[in-house]
């Protein structure tokens, strides 16, 4: 086999590992919680491709004679974030964790990040999705033309700005010095990410 594609469903599991309660995700199963949440799947596809044969799901049916091969599999490296995983899938297996921030980024590495991209500041720095914080926080970066900084659960580093603010090649560059001389040592993240957004205030 020359070529294949390989989709990734990123998030979507089917039963925990056994070390989910080191991650506070004992009980985690995407698929499963689904299937019981809305009374069963309606994925005809994967099911004759053998979904349902690797767990039971609620009111999913598995197949007698799949017209796929099927299988589960478990990541052998030590994080479980999309970086690691990802990496994994394509040969690396990863013997480190990834940095994570569940109370934001220290107040030195903030400084640094200010000092070395030339700005006035920055907003937020702290764990939130990217609907919320631009939410929160948008309105005041509209005024005053900082950055809103936040993280996840995940190893990343998320600079969201508003497109008339901070125009999309800056923000670039804002996250590949962060990535170059910021997020560096003990404090390289998995991810860089750049979250242009536009829109106007209220």
């Amino acid at each position: 086999m020359n070529n294949f594609l390989l989709i990734i469903l990123d998030g979507v599991g089917i039963g925990e590992a056994p070390d989910a309660e080191k991650f506070n995700d004992s009980g985690s199963n995407t698929l499963g919680n689904i299937s019981k949440k809305v009374g069963g799947l309606k994925l005809p596809n994967l099911q004759k491709f053998g979904l349902a044969n690797i767990e039971n799901l609620f009111n999913f049916d598995p197949v007698t004679n799949p017209d796929a091969s099927y299988g589960k599999m478990m990541e052998v490296s030590s994080g479980k974030d999309s970086t690691t995983g990802h990496w994994e899938i394509g040969g690396v297996v990863v013997d480190f964790e990834f940095p994570t921030y569940p109370n934001g980024f220290p107040e030195e590495l903030m400084q640094k990040f200010i000092s070395e991209n030339k700005l006035s500041g920055y907003l937020a720095n702290k764990p939130a999705s990217g609907t919320e914080i631009i939410q929160e926080y948008g309105n005041e970066h509209l005024l005053s033309g900082k950055p809103i900084v936040y993280t996840s659960a995940d190893s990343v580093f998320q600079i969201a700005a508003h497109e008339d603010i901070i125009p999309i090649d800056q923000l670039y560059k804002i996250c590949e010095i962060t990535r170059n001389k910021i997020c560096i040592n003990e404090h390289a993240v998995g991810r860089i990410i750049a979250r242009p957004f536009i829109g106007t205030k209220g």
